[in-house]
């Protein structure tokens, strides 16, 4: 696959959620079939190896299983494709991200070092080896809420003055004064912002989502996408049906303290029943419990049918 360019990185991506079983061994046959879905469905593209990947609880043989896997499907379906090469420790990124480069992926996704918060010296020492390592193939910059270092629009200029160029960033979004700042100081790559939050972003200048909503179902996120670059006002009623769904169902789940992102997303997923991976996660984090499924089921296709409509 050709090096994307941040023109190529748009629209509704999904993601590669980890398939577990007893013991924590991963379901190699079930993430062959996850792939095949996702492809099936049409997805503007696939991802691996972001939260809901689990990269940050994968051996390095494991990692590499399921890059080889994710890249040998896309390359002979023509399905754009991302490896995300993370890792808390920079030693190992810096190992992932040359072997992920191997693959050919059009971009890959780095986090940045989150022991300790890097300074903005350090931030850029560490993107100028990865880039470097990664050539040339782009990186894209994946920089959530939860990150020890939570990057400002004035600061992905500093990276740009500093000959960083990313391909793309994926951020938790902003007010329209953030998405002006964005424009002004990272106008040049791809902006993704949350699933849920896609048609407003979309409206004040993001190009896609690594999106949460595409865990829920992959082929409805998708078509829900498309419908926002024809039908705004309805594309928008739709947004308001799955932010209602999300802030009084599933929104508690992290509130409590009891859940993280990863185990929100695989119930996401559970939901909307399109891939049998359960909710469980690797040890020593927690999955909701599978009976929560089936109610929940049923409160998001009364709250959401033009969204399941959309599957």
């Amino acid at each position: 696959m050709q090096p994307f360019q941040a023109k190529h990185i748009k629209g509704n991506w999904g993601t590669l959620l980890l398939p577990v079983g007893k013991n924590d061994v991963i379901d190699w046959k079930l993430l062959e079939e996850e792939i095949d879905l996702l492809i099936q469905m049409g997805v503007s593209g696939i991802y691996s190896n972001g939260t809901a990947g689990e990269f940050y609880n994968q051996t390095e043989e494991e990692f590499d299983t399921i890059s080889q896997l994710l890249a040998q499907k896309c390359h002979a379906a023509g399905m754009p494709f991302q490896i995300g090469a993370c890792h808390v420790n920079p030693v190992m990124a810096k190992s992932r991200v040359a072997r992920a480069t191997a693959l050919q992926p059009g971009a890959i996704q780095v986090i940045l070092p989150d022991w300790s918060a890097p300074s903005m010296s350090e931030i850029i020492h560490y993107l100028q080896v990865l880039a470097q390592t990664a050539a040339p193939v782009p990186l894209v910059l994946y920089n959530p809420p939860h990150a020890k270092r939570k990057l400002l629009p004035e600061e992905y200029g500093q990276l740009k003055d500093a000959g960083i160029q990313l391909a793309g960033c994926k951020t938790a979004g902003g007010d329209e004064a953030w998405y002006t700042a964005m424009k002004q100081y990272a106008g040049d790559i791809s902006l993704f912002v949350p699933g849920h939050q896609l048609a407003t972003g979309i409206q004040l200048g993001a190009h896609g989502a690594y999106s949460n909503v595409a865990c829920l179902h992959p082929r409805a996120a998708q078509r829900w996408y498309e419908l926002m670059l024809t039908d705004m006002p309805r594309a928008l009623q739709i947004q308001d049906a799955i932010q209602a769904f999300i802030k009084t169902h599933i929104l508690p789940y992290l509130f409590d303290g009891e859940y993280t992102n990863q185990a929100v997303d695989k119930l996401l997923a559970a939901i909307g029943n399109w891939v049998p991976i359960g909710t469980g996660l690797r040890w020593p984090y927690r999955g909701i419990d599978e009976k929560d499924v089936a109610p929940l089921r049923a409160i998001a296709l009364t709250m959401m049918p033009e969204f399941f409509a959309l599957a």
